[in-house]
């Protein structure tokens, strides 16, 4: 292809010192593709958003428990985004000096080396078919030997890395078990596995591939921490774990920096060049976005699932109660990991309440909720995809959403206000769990999700565990933090010490009630959880 021409008040014998800076005249893209949508903003020097677009991702359910994405679809979706972005901020694409991707994690597609035609639909993190591969690996004779065999030698060595192994489980959210459901029932990718032509790749990987028409075949660190084939402390995939589940290491991709020169987006998809310089997970993104740079400084997102992360450092931890270890990112020698626990069905619990018409406004729930001083015998329980830390490690997948009533009342507004409770209360059973495994103290604590505009959940939460809760500007902090790490690559931004410089904060919740007020309704609550456990099993 031809390239683009110089500048014309470009003069001969023009100094490199003297060409436009970066800093001062370009833009960076921030795109962060979630388990909901799929949006993309345009930055400018000042974290301002001068341009953006959003599209509902299109989720597909071929059958019970299955959660697919069209990958054709998606990319459609992700190149209009960042053109309707880029229009909307009055800007020329040639005007873009980096581009950053945030995707939601652990989501994942195999597709033909040769031709780059994929074998089958993304398969969601929120996927369930593999549940039955789930218990039948963890209930296993080989993971219990290796349990007690890396028991056995930590107690000898102390060695972090054996104790963490003899804690490993695996779960439906991994790609792990779901890519060998995969290799197990797809002959397709059987036959190309066998013949070396197949990649394996989330969805960062597969839209590198997409951009740079094949060209490019990489993740980042913060994305392959998250799949369950990763070894953390080694920084490399698991030879042990790729072994056990026969996933050959040949279809894995190779991991580089989370902010990293990957390639340049082929000019015929936007008309230029534009580099890409930023793949990161989603959660671990939101984590950069809120500058959460320090070891103890925390995160609370609340969108489709709630996430809480703490920063420790360049130290990974491994908890009884459920916390598992990440990289939240690598750049150059620094490399920072992070504690997460989970919960899902956060804003999938908002919108379900919505299609039951419970309400028609989302932002008219916080007004509903405040109007009730108690829940007057109605919880709630938001598990339409399990527990996850709440079951405490056992039977998650077995637990339905349920209302529960112990008074004789059904109106409207108290499940609103139910719904909205069991957030809250949610929020507080994961930091308890965060402050009993994770002996870091806490330096600040920063929101963000789409359920944190709710001013009511965020108060309670607050309350709850008796500490301040930042809530910035701009919510959309994945991709702010994808803008961020590609903007620091290309020097659009100097340091970090800028980007906090930069950070607006919106509000701060302060503790209003003592945690004793609640007491009541919180052991009704985790009455009304071990009530809907094991539910649809036992029937």
């Amino acid at each position: 292809k031809q390239g683009r021409s110089a500048p014309t008040d470009q003069k001969p014998g023009r100094s490199e010192q003297s060409a436009p800076d970066p800093k001062r005249t370009g833009f960076v893209l921030g795109l962060d593709v979630g388990s909901s949508v799929i949006r993309c903003h345009v930055y400018d020097r000042a974290t301002r958003i001068r341009g953006s677009c959003a599209q509902k991702v299109e989720t597909l359910y071929p059958q019970p428990g299955w959660v697919e994405i069209d990958p054709d679809v998606l990319w459609l979706q992700f190149v209009t985004v960042i053109k309707e972005a880029v229009k909307a901020a009055g800007i020329q694409m040639n005007q873009i000096v980096g581009l950053g991707i945030s995707t939601q994690r652990a989501t994942f597609i195999t597709w033909n080396k040769k031709t780059g035609n994929h074998f089958h639909n993304f398969i969601s993190w929120q996927d369930l078919r593999a549940v039955e591969l789930v218990k039948s690996w963890n209930s296993s004779l080989i993971l219990k030997l290796l349990h007690s065999s890396c028991r056995m030698l930590h107690f000898f060595t102390r060695s972090k890395r054996l104790f963490a192994a003899s804690l490993f489980t695996f779960t439906t959210q991994h790609s792990s078990l779901r890519l060998v459901w995969i290799l197990q029932n797809l002959t397709e990718v059987q036959k190309a596995v066998e013949e070396e032509n197949c990649c394996f790749g989330t969805i960062d990987t597969w839209l590198l591939h997409k951009l740079t028409k094949g060209s490019a075949y990489a993740t980042d660190f913060s994305n392959a921490s998250t799949t369950g084939l990763f070894d953390p402390y080694l920084m490399c995939w698991s030879g042990l774990i790729t072994s056990i589940i026969s996933v050959p290491l040949s279809i894995l991709p190779p991991v580089k920096d989370t902010s990293h020169n990957f390639g340049l987006v082929d000019e015929e998809i936007f008309g230029v060049p534009i580099p890409i310089v930023a793949l990161v997970a989603d959660q671990q993104s939101a984590m950069f976005g809120e500058c959460c740079f320090q070891t103890g400084d925390v995160k609370l997102t609340m969108g489709t699932g709630t996430f809480l992360d703490i920063n420790t450092g360049n130290n990974l931890q491994k908890t009884v109660g459920g916390f598992y270890p990440l990289i939240g990112w690598k750049i150059g020698q620094e490399v920072v990991c992070l504690a997460e626990g989970n919960a899902g069905d956060t804003g999938t619990a908002i919108k379900w309440a919505q299609q039951l018409d419970l309400f028609t406004d989302a932002a008219d729930t916080e007004k509903m909720a405040r109007s009730l001083e108690d829940s007057e015998g109605v919880y709630f329980v938001p598990s339409f995809s399990g527990l996850q830390q709440l079951s405490l490690k056992n039977n998650i997948n077995f637990c339905l959403s349920v209302i529960i009533l112990l008074s004789n009342t059904n109106k409207i507004i108290m499940v609103v206000a139910a719904t909205h409770k069991s957030l809250s209360s949610r929020n507080k059973q994961l930091y308890e769990i965060m402050q009993k495994e994770i002996h870091i103290p806490i330096t600040k604590i920063r929101a963000d999700g789409g359920v944190c505009r709710n001013g009511f959940v965020m108060q309670m939460t607050s309350d709850l565990i008796n500490e301040n809760i930042d809530r910035p500007v701009h919510i959309d902090m994945s991709c702010l933090g994808a803008a961020s790490l590609a903007g620091l690559a290309v020097g659009f931004w100097t340091d970090k010490e800028e980007l906090k410089k930069l950070r607006q904060s919106e509000i701060v919740f302060k503790p209003q009630k003592k945690c004793q007020e609640y007491e009541m309704s919180m052991e009704n609550w985790v009455k009304a959880v071990k009530r809907s456990m094991n539910w649809y099993k036992k029937t």
